[in-house]
């Protein structure tokens, strides 16, 4: 044999291992894709009725608020009404009842028979009446003390 046959010889053989290799690397690539195809039609079949669901899941969504803008259009019609009653009845009767009111406020005051001048439920000061308790202090009759002046008193 000669330096040349050794050399083709060498040469077929690097040539049959790498056919070898790219005939394993084409079969894995197979069965990747035979594995991929397989995946993509099940997530399809997976998804299809997904899909159905989220879509009535919207449809029945869009509903529910196209039934909370009603609602909530009816409760703003309600809220303008309630308002323009309210401002009507203070119309109606808030000026007629301040005007009894002050009427009967003068009657009391024209007869003398209202304290409306005094406050705190003092009696008037003609009306008081003092005493004398014999322990130096006066007490005004009709007129409560303080809590805080009665315990400084009794210390």
């Amino acid at each position: 044999m000669s330096g040349v046959e050794v050399a083709g010889i060498i040469v077929a053989v690097f040539w049959a291992i790498l056919i070898s290799f790219l005939a394993v690397a084409l079969v894995r690539l197979a069965q990747v894709l035979r594995a991929t195809t397989k995946l993509v039609s099940e997530v399809t079949d997976q998804a299809v009725p997904l899909l159905a669901d989220a879509s009535s899941t919207v449809r029945s969504a869009r509903t529910q608020l196209d039934r909370v803008d009603a609602i909530a259009s009816d409760v703003q019609e309600v809220t303008s009404n309630a308002s323009a009653l309210s401002s009507t009845v203070a119309t109606a009767f808030g000026g007629p009842l301040v005007k009894v009111a002050a009427f009967g406020y003068g009657v009391r005051k024209a007869l003398g028979k209202g304290d409306a001048g005094t406050s705190g439920g003092v009696p008037p000061k003609a009306s008081r009446r003092t005493r004398s308790d014999g322990g130096g202090r006066t007490v005004i009759v009709g007129r409560t003390v303080p809590a805080a002046r009665r315990r400084k008193q009794k210390d």
